[in-house]
């Protein structure tokens, strides 16, 4: 995850490839008063989406130990 503080990231332009595809952008956090807080999110949807989200799921699960006996 990478977080940005500026008003105008994440862009498309600048921040998909972001550690090779796999990194998720976070940026323009504020409060709202619908929700408690609203933020823009991107990723690289052909790799994270894809493969990538799998991968990650599966070594999430591995730390949390789900794979032990």
């Amino acid at each position: 995850l990478n977080y940005f503080e500026e008003d105008n990231r994440p862009q498309t332009r600048l921040d998909r490839d972001l550690e090779n595809g796999m990194a998720v952008s976070i940026g323009r956090l504020r409060e709202d008063t619908v929700y408690d807080y609203k933020f823009v999110c991107l990723s690289h949807n052909t790799l994270r989406g894809a493969a990538g989200g799998a991968v990650l799921m599966a070594e999430l699960l591995a730390a949390k130990g789900y794979f032990d006996r």
